[in-house]
């Protein structure tokens, strides 16, 4: 498969995923779905790793970290969008999840020291701006937290911040291991952090009663999405160029619309549209505005 190819796959698959997500928790609990989601993906990555004749198990002073990306961007970051899709809509985490690029530009700010120019300020204050119009659908309101979709919205704007964390703490691992071993090994550790709560669910109960479409859910999950969607990117950016691949995200929350919508009957509210093409605006600034070099710590900036 050609490596644009292939992470155009991975845009799908990851733009339909909330659709998945939405229909499988109709019938299981948000701990049954994600532990077998990330269960397959394992199993999946670890055999692609032995075709490979690539190490399955990683280096011992690596585990630390791997199970620190497992916890944060597996089991406590996939279980938080579960929990919170059942508040709210797969379209609107379609275009909320679009944020997550302008948490990363903050966390290099403060990590980093990197500066911010009036085009990156510009798209940062876009980008928030779009997301809150999602969120509050012009509604600002001194009782906006007791609408169950907000919840669920503000939910998932959390995990994008998520991410963006789980981002800065497996770059060095990721660089290190190379993509498929630390992606396969921070599955491996968030699966094991989801045992007990998996066990405290009686989550096996839960897939005795599990019907077709929502096995097929499940699957599609854990093999298209946590497997071969990682498969397919990194594969994308070993061979071209990061900007290019990155623009595909792009369209992303324009399958999540288009699927929620054929799929799920779920509404296409305009000013969701209108606040995730503001927010999606932001996001291009922030990611287009030229590199200004970090600052350089001054004496009043030491301890």
């Amino acid at each position: 498969m050609p490596p644009l190819t292939g992470a155009l796959a991975a845009v799908v698959f990851w733009g339909l995923s909330f659709v998945a997500t939405k229909a499988a928790l109709a019938e299981l609990s948000p701990a049954a779905l994600i532990f077998a989601r990330a269960g397959l993906g394992t199993l999946l990555l670890a055999l692609i790793l032995r075709a490979r004749r690539e190490p399955l198990v990683p280096p011992s002073d690596s585990w630390r970290a791997l199970a620190t990306m497992g916890f944060v961007g597996v089991a406590f970051h996939q279980l938080l969008q579960a929990y919170a899709l059942r508040l709210t809509s797969a379209g609107n985490t379609g275009w909320l999840i679009g944020l997550t690029p302008v948490w990363s530009a903050l966390l290099a700010a403060l990590t980093l020291g990197e500066r911010f120019g009036p085009l990156k300020i510009a798209g940062l204050a876009l980008g928030f701006a779009g997301a809150l119009l999602v969120v509050t659908q012009g509604r600002i309101a001194s009782d906006l937290l007791g609408v169950p979709a907000t919840r669920g919205d503000l939910m998932i704007l959390a995990s994008t911040f998520n991410w963006a964390v789980y981002s800065v703490l497996g770059h060095a691992v990721l660089r290190r291991l190379g993509p498929r071993r630390a992606t396969a090994g921070a599955l491996f550790f968030g699966w094991l952090f989801l045992w007990p709560v998996f066990l405290g669910s009686a989550g096996a109960r839960e897939f005795r009663a599990l019907s077709g479409p929502g096995w097929t859910a499940v699957l599609f999950l854990g093999l298209a999405c946590s497997g071969l969607g990682y498969l397919f990117w990194y594969g994308a950016l070993e061979k071209i160029e990061a900007s290019r691949v990155a623009a595909l995200l792009y369209i992303e929350p324009l399958i999540t619309l288009a699927a929620a919508a054929a799929l799920l009957g779920e509404p296409i509210r305009p000013l969701t549209v209108l606040g995730g093409l503001v927010l999606l605006g932001g996001v291009f600034l922030v990611q287009r505005a030229p590199q200004l070099p970090a600052r350089v710590a001054s004496a009043a900036d030491t301890p």
